[in-house]
Protein backbone atom coordinates (compact mmCIF):
# COMPACT_ATOMS: atom_id res chain seq x y z
CA UNK A 1 0.00 0.00 0.00
CA UNK A 2 1.48 2.81 -1.34
CA UNK A 3 2.22 5.62 1.67
CA UNK A 4 -0.32 8.48 1.65
CA UNK A 5 1.52 12.15 1.69
CA UNK A 6 1.19 13.98 5.04
CA UNK A 7 0.68 17.98 4.27
CA UNK A 8 -1.32 20.56 7.01
CA UNK A 9 -4.75 20.75 6.03
CA UNK A 10 -4.16 24.77 6.63
CA UNK A 11 -2.26 25.14 3.90
CA UNK A 12 -3.48 26.43 0.85
CA UNK A 13 -4.23 23.83 -2.02
CA UNK A 14 -0.62 23.42 -4.25
CA UNK A 15 1.33 23.65 -1.75
CA UNK A 16 4.73 22.08 -2.73
CA UNK A 17 6.00 20.55 0.43
CA UNK A 18 4.60 17.25 1.29
CA UNK A 19 6.07 14.82 4.29
CA UNK A 20 6.29 11.23 4.38
CA UNK A 21 4.84 9.74 7.76
CA UNK A 22 7.00 9.78 10.47
CA UNK A 23 8.66 6.35 11.02
CA UNK A 24 10.35 5.01 14.22
CA UNK A 25 13.03 4.68 12.30
CA UNK A 26 12.48 8.42 10.71
CA UNK A 27 12.45 9.94 14.47
CA UNK A 28 15.40 8.25 15.26
CA UNK A 29 17.54 9.54 12.81
CA UNK A 30 16.05 12.81 13.39
CA UNK A 31 17.12 13.00 17.45
CA UNK A 32 20.59 11.82 15.95
CA UNK A 33 20.44 15.21 13.53
CA UNK A 34 19.58 17.46 16.28
CA UNK A 35 20.87 15.73 19.24
CA UNK A 36 23.06 19.08 19.58
CA UNK A 37 20.10 21.28 19.78
CA UNK A 38 17.59 22.06 22.83
CA UNK A 39 14.70 18.64 23.36
CA UNK A 40 12.38 21.77 22.50
CA UNK A 41 13.64 22.08 19.18
CA UNK A 42 13.49 18.14 18.87
CA UNK A 43 9.81 18.22 20.02
CA UNK A 44 8.78 20.89 17.46
CA UNK A 45 10.73 18.96 14.45
CA UNK A 46 8.96 15.56 15.56
CA UNK A 47 5.28 17.35 15.55
CA UNK A 48 5.92 19.28 12.34
CA UNK A 49 6.75 16.15 10.69
CA UNK A 50 3.86 14.49 11.98
CA UNK A 51 1.40 17.13 11.61
CA UNK A 52 2.64 19.18 8.67
CA UNK A 53 1.74 22.32 11.13
CA UNK A 54 4.01 25.36 10.16
CA UNK A 55 3.16 26.75 13.25
CA UNK A 56 6.15 24.22 14.57
CA UNK A 57 8.54 25.76 12.02
CA UNK A 58 9.79 29.02 13.86
CA UNK A 59 10.97 27.11 17.29
CA UNK A 60 12.80 24.68 14.90
CA UNK A 61 14.93 27.54 12.82
CA UNK A 62 15.71 28.92 16.23
CA UNK A 63 16.84 26.02 17.92
CA UNK A 64 18.85 24.92 14.52
CA UNK A 65 20.34 29.01 14.44
CA UNK A 66 20.89 28.21 18.33
CA UNK A 67 23.11 25.10 17.97
CA UNK A 68 25.61 27.25 15.23
CA UNK A 69 26.24 30.22 17.44
CA UNK A 70 28.64 30.85 19.93
CA UNK A 71 27.51 30.19 23.87
CA UNK A 72 27.93 33.34 24.41
CA UNK A 73 25.61 35.08 22.18
CA UNK A 74 22.51 32.49 22.34
CA UNK A 75 21.22 34.61 24.98
CA UNK A 76 20.70 37.18 22.38
CA UNK A 77 18.31 34.50 20.09
CA UNK A 78 16.34 34.11 23.56
CA UNK A 79 14.89 37.38 22.94
CA UNK A 80 13.09 37.02 20.12
CA UNK A 81 13.76 39.34 18.37
CA UNK A 82 13.55 38.63 14.30
CA UNK A 83 15.92 42.14 13.45
CA UNK A 84 18.94 40.13 14.72
CA UNK A 85 21.37 40.03 11.92
CA UNK A 86 22.94 36.92 10.92
CA UNK A 87 26.43 38.11 10.69
CA UNK A 88 26.83 41.42 12.68
CA UNK A 89 25.00 40.11 15.80
CA UNK A 90 25.45 36.35 15.96
CA UNK A 91 28.57 36.45 14.39
CA UNK A 92 27.32 33.47 11.21
CA UNK A 93 29.67 33.50 8.52
CA UNK A 94 28.55 32.26 4.74
CA UNK A 95 30.37 28.77 5.70
CA UNK A 96 27.70 28.16 8.94
CA UNK A 97 25.40 29.57 7.08
CA UNK A 98 25.34 26.79 4.61
CA UNK A 99 25.56 24.15 7.63
CA UNK A 100 22.17 25.77 8.93
CA UNK A 101 20.53 25.40 5.81
CA UNK A 102 21.65 21.67 5.10
CA UNK A 103 20.18 21.35 8.37
CA UNK A 104 16.89 22.94 8.42
CA UNK A 105 16.75 20.68 4.87
CA UNK A 106 17.43 17.32 6.35
CA UNK A 107 14.81 18.05 9.34
CA UNK A 108 12.03 19.74 7.38
CA UNK A 109 12.76 17.51 4.36
CA UNK A 110 12.49 20.68 2.20
CA UNK A 111 14.98 21.67 -0.56
CA UNK A 112 16.61 25.22 -0.63
CA UNK A 113 18.34 27.01 -3.38
CA UNK A 114 21.78 28.34 -2.92
CA UNK A 115 20.68 31.50 -4.84
CA UNK A 116 17.26 32.04 -2.16
CA UNK A 117 19.88 32.50 0.84
CA UNK A 118 21.41 35.98 -0.64
CA UNK A 119 18.77 38.21 0.82
CA UNK A 120 18.90 36.43 4.17
CA UNK A 121 20.10 39.22 6.65
CA UNK A 122 18.03 38.59 9.20
CA UNK A 123 16.68 35.79 12.06
CA UNK A 124 13.33 37.57 10.80
CA UNK A 125 14.22 36.65 6.98
CA UNK A 126 15.48 33.14 7.75
CA UNK A 127 12.00 32.34 9.37
CA UNK A 128 9.78 33.91 6.78
CA UNK A 129 11.79 32.20 4.07
CA UNK A 130 11.56 28.66 5.16
CA UNK A 131 7.65 29.72 6.20
CA UNK A 132 6.75 30.82 2.70
CA UNK A 133 8.70 27.38 1.49
CA UNK A 134 6.94 25.32 3.31
CA UNK A 135 3.24 27.30 2.65
CA UNK A 136 3.62 27.59 -0.84
CA UNK A 137 3.78 31.67 -0.59
CA UNK A 138 5.40 33.90 -2.88
CA UNK A 139 9.17 34.85 -1.19
CA UNK A 140 8.81 38.04 0.44
CA UNK A 141 10.95 41.01 -0.84
CA UNK A 142 14.57 41.32 1.59
CA UNK A 143 14.94 43.50 4.52
CA UNK A 144 16.33 46.94 4.15
CA UNK A 145 18.68 48.53 6.99
CA UNK A 146 18.96 51.92 7.25
CA UNK A 147 21.93 53.36 9.44
CA UNK A 148 21.43 56.83 11.18
CA UNK A 149 23.04 58.89 7.92
CA UNK A 150 20.35 56.78 5.39
CA UNK A 151 17.30 57.69 7.95
CA UNK A 152 18.32 61.03 7.75
CA UNK A 153 18.28 61.41 4.27
CA UNK A 154 14.75 59.65 3.54
CA UNK A 155 12.47 60.97 6.84
CA UNK A 156 10.61 64.54 6.28
CA UNK A 157 11.46 64.78 9.86
CA UNK A 158 15.00 65.86 11.11
CA UNK A 159 17.38 66.10 13.45
CA UNK A 160 16.71 66.96 16.80
CA UNK A 161 13.25 65.62 16.29
CA UNK A 162 14.08 62.34 14.71
CA UNK A 163 14.53 59.55 17.46
CA UNK A 164 16.03 56.14 15.57
CA UNK A 165 19.37 55.70 15.01
CA UNK A 166 18.59 52.08 13.20
CA UNK A 167 16.28 50.85 11.88
CA UNK A 168 15.25 48.08 8.83
CA UNK A 169 12.07 47.76 6.73
CA UNK A 170 10.40 44.52 5.43
CA UNK A 171 7.71 43.44 3.59
CA UNK A 172 5.67 42.40 7.04
CA UNK A 173 6.90 45.65 8.86
CA UNK A 174 9.59 47.68 10.61
CA UNK A 175 12.10 47.66 13.53
CA UNK A 176 14.12 51.02 14.70
CA UNK A 177 16.39 51.34 17.70
CA UNK A 178 16.57 54.41 19.58
CA UNK A 179 19.05 55.08 22.63
CA UNK A 180 18.23 58.10 24.85
CA UNK A 181 21.05 60.43 25.48
CA UNK A 182 19.94 62.16 28.14
CA UNK A 183 20.53 65.26 25.99
CA UNK A 184 17.56 65.35 24.34
CA UNK A 185 16.21 68.81 24.93
CA UNK A 186 13.31 67.92 26.30
CA UNK A 187 14.25 66.08 29.15
CA UNK A 188 15.78 69.77 30.54
CA UNK A 189 12.47 70.22 31.87
CA UNK A 190 10.79 66.58 31.84
CA UNK A 191 11.19 66.06 34.75
CA UNK A 192 13.62 68.54 37.03
CA UNK A 193 16.20 66.21 38.78
CA UNK A 194 14.40 63.43 37.19
CA UNK A 195 14.54 62.86 33.02
CA UNK A 196 12.03 60.77 31.93
CA UNK A 197 10.92 60.05 28.26
CA UNK A 198 7.90 61.44 27.63
CA UNK A 199 5.15 58.80 26.61
CA UNK A 200 4.22 60.90 23.61
CA UNK A 201 7.63 61.17 22.53
CA UNK A 202 7.88 57.33 22.35
CA UNK A 203 4.34 57.48 19.78
CA UNK A 204 6.40 60.33 18.02
CA UNK A 205 9.05 57.36 17.19
CA UNK A 206 6.92 54.68 16.87
CA UNK A 207 5.28 57.47 14.25
CA UNK A 208 8.12 57.66 12.47
CA UNK A 209 9.31 54.09 12.22
CA UNK A 210 5.79 53.85 10.49
CA UNK A 211 6.60 56.89 7.96
CA UNK A 212 10.05 54.68 7.04
CA UNK A 213 7.96 52.10 6.18
CA UNK A 214 5.17 54.13 3.77
CA UNK A 215 8.97 55.33 2.28
CA UNK A 216 10.52 52.37 1.93
CA UNK A 217 8.36 49.30 2.32
CA UNK A 218 4.52 49.97 1.02
CA UNK A 219 3.49 48.41 -2.19
CA UNK A 220 2.70 51.34 -4.68
CA UNK A 221 1.28 51.24 -8.31
CA UNK A 222 4.07 51.46 -11.31
CA UNK A 223 5.21 54.61 -11.38
CA UNK A 224 3.85 56.20 -8.02
CA UNK A 225 5.62 56.24 -5.02
CA UNK A 226 4.72 58.19 -1.11
CA UNK A 227 5.50 61.61 -0.87
CA UNK A 228 7.81 62.30 1.92
CA UNK A 229 5.72 66.00 2.66
CA UNK A 230 2.30 64.38 2.48
CA UNK A 231 2.35 61.65 5.13
CA UNK A 232 0.83 63.30 8.52
CA UNK A 233 0.13 61.66 12.15
CA UNK A 234 -4.04 61.49 12.40
CA UNK A 235 -4.96 59.62 15.75
CA UNK A 236 -3.39 56.45 17.62
CA UNK A 237 -5.96 53.97 20.10
CA UNK A 238 -5.66 51.87 22.61
CA UNK A 239 -2.24 53.51 24.12
CA UNK A 240 -0.73 51.90 27.16
CA UNK A 241 2.74 52.89 29.06
CA UNK A 242 3.76 49.99 31.09
CA UNK A 243 7.25 51.45 31.89
CA UNK A 244 9.60 53.93 32.99
CA UNK A 245 12.43 54.89 30.02
CA UNK A 246 15.34 56.83 31.28
CA UNK A 247 18.99 57.55 30.06
CA UNK A 248 20.88 55.45 28.99
CA UNK A 249 17.69 52.80 27.62
CA UNK A 250 17.80 51.19 24.55
CA UNK A 251 14.23 51.76 22.79
CA UNK A 252 13.47 48.88 20.73
CA UNK A 253 10.59 49.50 18.42
CA UNK A 254 8.40 47.61 15.84
CA UNK A 255 5.48 48.27 14.00
CA UNK A 256 3.32 46.37 11.81
CA UNK A 257 0.58 47.29 8.82
CA UNK A 258 -2.74 46.55 9.93
CA UNK A 259 -4.39 48.44 6.89
CA UNK A 260 -3.27 50.67 3.98
CA UNK A 261 -5.85 52.29 1.63
CA UNK A 262 -4.77 56.04 0.38
CA UNK A 263 -4.97 57.94 1.83
CA UNK A 264 -5.12 56.09 5.28
CA UNK A 265 -2.45 53.42 6.79
CA UNK A 266 -2.96 52.31 10.44
CA UNK A 267 -0.33 50.22 11.98
CA UNK A 268 0.20 48.46 15.74
CA UNK A 269 3.05 49.33 17.54
CA UNK A 270 5.24 48.28 20.51
CA UNK A 271 8.21 49.30 22.78
CA UNK A 272 10.29 47.47 24.15
CA UNK A 273 13.41 47.85 26.59
CA UNK A 274 15.45 44.35 27.33
CA UNK A 275 12.53 41.92 27.96
CA UNK A 276 10.02 44.86 29.45
CA UNK A 277 7.02 46.37 27.55
CA UNK A 278 7.43 49.96 27.68
CA UNK A 279 4.47 50.97 25.08
CA UNK A 280 2.25 49.33 23.03
CA UNK A 281 -0.36 51.39 20.81
CA UNK A 282 -2.97 49.11 19.20
CA UNK A 283 -3.35 51.72 15.91
CA UNK A 284 -1.53 54.37 14.77
CA UNK A 285 -3.06 56.11 11.87
CA UNK A 286 -1.22 58.07 9.41
CA UNK A 287 -2.33 60.13 6.15
CA UNK A 288 -0.30 59.36 3.26
CA UNK A 289 -0.13 60.61 -0.81
CA UNK A 290 1.88 59.59 -3.88
CA UNK A 291 3.80 60.96 -6.30
CA UNK A 292 5.18 59.86 -9.84
CA UNK A 293 8.10 58.21 -9.42
CA UNK A 294 11.29 60.65 -10.67
CA UNK A 295 14.06 58.17 -11.96
CA UNK A 296 17.57 59.46 -11.66
CA UNK A 297 19.14 61.02 -14.76
CA UNK A 298 21.80 59.34 -16.36
CA UNK A 299 25.58 59.55 -15.86
CA UNK A 300 27.07 61.43 -18.42
CA UNK A 301 29.16 59.57 -20.82
CA UNK A 302 32.53 59.58 -20.78
CA UNK A 303 33.99 61.99 -23.58
CA UNK A 304 35.81 59.56 -25.88
CA UNK A 305 39.76 59.56 -25.86
CA UNK A 306 41.56 61.97 -27.98
CA UNK A 307 44.29 60.61 -30.12
CA UNK A 308 47.26 62.72 -31.10
CA UNK A 309 48.71 63.08 -34.13
CA UNK A 310 52.36 63.39 -34.68
CA UNK A 311 53.60 65.69 -37.39
CA UNK A 312 57.02 63.73 -38.82
CA UNK A 313 59.26 66.40 -40.63
CA UNK A 314 59.74 66.07 -43.39
CA UNK A 315 62.95 65.77 -44.82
Amino acid sequence: MAESANTNPGLPKGNALQLKPLTPEDETLLRESLRRCSPSTFEAAVQFRKTGNADHVPAVVIGVIERFVEPDLRAKLKDADDDIRLIEDLGIDSLTMMEIIILVEDVLQMSINNDELRNLRTVGDVKTFIDCKIRGFALPKPTKFFPIESIGAIMPVQPPFLFLNEASVSSTGANGKYRITGQEFFLQGHFKGNPVMPASIMLEALGQLAVLYLLEGLPTEAGKVVSPSTIYFTGCESVRAHRVCKPGDILALSIKPKRSKMPLASFEGAIRVGQEKAVIAEEITLTFGLSDLVEPAPAPAAPAPQTQTTQVPQA
